[in-house]
């Protein structure tokens, strides 16, 4: 059963699971406001439908996501980060949880959901995808968040509660990315698996979540998430959004949001990513890199 009433994802009910496809191909599935309200809307509609035992998120195309949208308009101003986000830290931050506060519907629904990840997973869409039960990937997936480097700080601190603090640190401090099978090697990811084998191994859990009673499925994910808020998850991700408009405000913030106003998105990303290389961590063995930045084969 298909749902008409969405413009940016779609909406299905088929065997006992939801499955939620961000729709925008054209923009890698770029987070919009107007996306990822549709996508709470769709999230509670799932959690109300008894038929429903589980929520799959995915993407239309060659991606999963590939971050927040940067190119939708926003107002005018010469101060780049009011540009970006609004009249000061604080209206920033309240435009940051706007978005949080969507995207926690993944945790805060009853039932659980899966993120199945192909393409780029990157900046916006690891906070989508990290806010997921359970995370699957193709091996060839590449997760990270390179906008770190310069444009401020992550507004969703799941990191922290998958793969610790040191891995944490060492991505997104360095806005390096990970192969999907290295990101099942730290726990930031259930796992990895051929691309071919993506959705197939996405539908099986499904299917298994599908014979459980869905109101078990919710009492076992309910307190498992409330250890999580007893370790402080919840908080962290509200502080989260008032860091993030901090950061904002440093001279890398603004220098890169206003080169973007004058020069473009393209041209500011390259010039940012230019001294990295292929922006690629290696979970195993050194990590030795050609004369472009690029890392070697490792043994």
């Amino acid at each position: 059963m298909t749902n008409p009433t969405f413009e940016h994802i779609l909406y299905e009910v088929d065997q006992g699971r939801a499955r939620i496809t961000l729709n925008r191909p054209d923009k890698r599935n770029a987070l919009s406001i107007e996306l990822v309200e549709e996508l709470r809307d769709a999230l509670w509609e799932a959690d109300d439908n008894k038929a429903v035992h589980c929520v799959i998120i995915k993407g239309q195309g060659s991606a999963f996501c590939a971050g927040y949208d940067l190119t939708a308009p926003r107002k005018r101003s010469d101060d780049p980060v009011e540009r970006r986000r609004g009249a000061g830290i604080d209206d920033d931050a309240w435009n940051i949880e706007r978005f949080q506060r969507s995207l926690r519907t993944l945790s805060e629904m009853h039932k659980p959901s899966i993120a199945q990840i192909h393409g780029h997973c990157l900046a916006g869409g690891t906070d989508l995808a990290l806010y997921c039960d359970i995370l699957i990937c193709a091996d060839n997936a590449n997760i990270g968040y390179s906008a770190l480097r310069n444009m401020g700080a992550a507004p969703n601190q799941m990191w922290l509660y998958h793969c610790g603090p040191q891995w944490t640190k060492r991505l997104l401090l360095t806005g390096d990315t990970l192969s999907g099978e290295d990101a099942a090697k730290i726990g930031l990811v259930l796992k990895s698996v051929p691309e071919e084998l993506l959705e197939q191994e996405v539908e099986g859990l499904a299917d298994r979540l599908s014979w459980i009673d869905p109101e078990m499925l919710s009492a076992n994910k309910r307190i498992i998430n409330v250890g999580m808020e007893l370790m402080g998850a919840q908080t962290l991700q509200r502080l989260a959004a008032e860091n993030d408009a901090r950061a904002h405000t440093t001279k890398a913030a603004r220098s890169v949001f206003k080169q973007i106003a004058n020069e473009g998105l393209g041209p500011a990303l390259r010039d940012r990513d230019a001294p990295f290389g292929d922006s690629r961590a290696r979970v195993d063995g050194p990590e030795l890199r050609d004369e472009q930045g690029r890392l070697k084969p490792g043994d």
